[in-house]
This record gives structure tokens, sequence and C-alpha cells, in this order.
């Protein structure tokens, strides 16, 4: 059997701001310059997530696009239209960074699958140029 992919893509939008407990105030503004601004930016990112695998000969199916449509729905309302750094408890620990929003979102969406082992990648567009991609291989 040919190993296929399947893809589902989703929208949300968030606020953070972009500040991490790790570096002093004149850090923070150096290093994140405009998104460090104390009332916090929003985006309305393209979440996709990619799944591999053999499909079920009785199926025909990868996998059920109705249960993965709910799953990234159970997760996407974590995220939307929420302030990440105020509303989101994963962020108080980590600055709400693309980078450790898009494994968020791989680590909450694995852990919904009804066979996470097919989780290739998400990918995050946090604008039409930025695009972060986690996967664990």
């Amino acid at each position: 059997q040919m190993p296929f992919t399947m893809e589902r893509r989703e929208t949300f939008s968030s606020a953070h701001r972009l500040h991490s407990p790790a570096l002093s105030d004149e850090e923070n503004r150096k290093v994140y310059g405009k998104c460090n601004n104390p009332s916090g930016h929003g985006h309305n990112y393209v979440w996709r997530v990619i799944l591999k695998g053999d499909i079920d000969p009785k199926t025909g199916m990868l996998y059920d696009l109705a249960a993965l449509k709910r799953e990234m729905a159970e997760v996407i309302d974590i995220v939307d239209h929420k302030h990440l750094d105020k509303d989101v408890d994963y962020f108080s620990k980590v600055p709400s960074t693309s980078e450790n929003l898009v494994l968020f979102l791989y680590d909450s969406i694995k852990s919904r699958l009804g066979r996470p082992e097919l989780l290739k990648e998400c990918i995050l567009h946090e604008t039409e140029k930025n695009v972060f991609t986690y996967s664990e291989y």
C-alpha cells in the first residue's frame, strides 16, 4: 500500500503580546519590537493539520474527516477570539510566539486524534508571508 496524506485547514483569530519573562523589559522591547506592545496585537491564523498513512481497506479512507473536523474545532475553541497570554494557561509559561503556538496546536490535536500516529505535521500561517511548521521528524 502507498502512504497517503490528508490535510484539513481551519482559521482562527487570536491576540497576543510577544514578551518573555526570561528577559528584562528593555530586552523584550529590543527582541520583539512593536510586537511587544503592552496592549498586544492580533492575527488571523490559518492552521493546517496533515495526516499521513495507509488507507483503511474497509472504509477506503485514511481518517474520518468528520472526526478530524470535530477534533480541530475543540482545539480552535481554546484559542479563537482569545488573548493567548491572558486566556490560554499554556502561554503563562512560554512566550506566545508562532513557534510555541504551532507546538501547542500540534500537541493539542495529537491528544484528541483517534489515531495520533497518523499526525505528520501542523503548519501555522501567521500571515501570508510568515509560516511555521512543526513535525516530530
